[in-house]
């Protein structure tokens, strides 16, 4: 049995969800830009999720968001199903298109550990040697001076969404960045600055780190073919983390609150299995919660 994970209204996360075998069915295109930038919004906008900052690699993508109502697994599970669908139709394909497994969900516990898992995400084609500057990145990614601008109208791709009909999904929807909830006593100018600063810094450190060695360039991710992967192996058994923080206290509390979740949820689920259908499941369980009808504890 994998470990079950808490979802607490309110919790920010680093997302993260690779391609099957690493190929780079996202690299970048203009259809498929548009194409991943609308299932974004439209998930968004669904599910009240609050997108802080993204980038879209060839074979994988980060999001930085708080999700407010606690409805992160349904905002995954439609982003995914819709960006598997259209660009399997748009390339002609079948096969599974995301790894196996699900995706990718480290709780930001403090704020340094959200502008932290920001800066990543904003360096992220520098840090993979793709590109010598973020800016320079063919693909989808978020700009610092985007945090706090006014919503934009992203249009309905006309490739693959039904245009009209009851199950057509909207013509338009609305698409910002906000800054998070916990950087909301900081003026926005400020607080762009600030991400811009530390995005700056973990660019600078990837440069440092390549030793003079040279990037990829854009030209050559837009030459790449779909079917293509890292020349690189993926290391094996690397450790997942479930939880991030600036502040190592704060860091071990939110483990030993995980490990609470998950000793309490299986003591209540060996009961359920047994037939105590009363049984009491902590505040956080979610997919037995939402298709099963367990009974829950209140978030404290």
């Amino acid at each position: 049995m994998s470990a079950p994970r808490p979802i607490i209204p309110g919790t920010s996360y680093l997302i993260t969800r690779r391609c099957s075998e690493r190929r780079f069915f996202l690299k970048p295109h203009p259809t498929v830009n548009h194409i991943v930038l609308y299932c974004l919004a439209f998930a968004a906008y669904r599910c009240d999720i609050l997108i802080h900052a993204f980038v879209v690699l060839s074979n994988h993508y980060h999001i930085v968001l708080t999700d407010p109502r606690g409805l992160l697994p349904h905002f995954e599970q439609l982003f995914d199903v819709l960006v598997a669908r259209a660009l399997n139709a748009l390339y002609r394909r079948s096969e599974a298109f995301w790894a196996p497994g699900t995706y990718s969900a480290v709780q930001l516990v403090d704020p340094e550990a959200i502008l932290d898992k920001i800066a990543y995400t904003l360096a992220n084609p520098v840090s993979a040697g793709l590109v010598s500057r973020s800016d320079l990145w063919p693909g989808l990614i978020s700009r610092p001076k985007d945090i706090g601008a006014p919503p934009k109208r992203v249009r309905r791709p006309n490739h693959f969404f039904r245009q009209h009909g009851p199950q057509a999904l909207p013509k338009e929807v609305p698409f910002g960045l906000v800054p998070p909830p916990c950087f909301g006593h900081l003026p926005l100018e400020q607080f762009r600055e600030l991400v811009a600063s530390r995005a700056g810094a973990a660019e600078d450190e990837a440069r440092r780190k390549r030793q003079g060695r040279p990037f990829l360039g854009r030209r050559a991710v837009l030459r790449q073919s779909i079917y293509d992967r890292p020349a690189s192996s993926e290391p094996g058994f690397k450790l997942n983390p479930r939880v991030a923080a600036g502040d190592p206290e704060k860091r071990k509390g939110a483990l030993e609150r995980l490990r609470a979740f998950v000793e309490a949820y299986r003591r209540a689920w060996k009961q359920f299995r047994a037939g105590i259908r009363m049984a009491v499941f902590p505040a956080g369980t979610w997919k037995l919660r939402w298709e099963v009808g367990v009974l829950c504890e209140a978030p404290s």
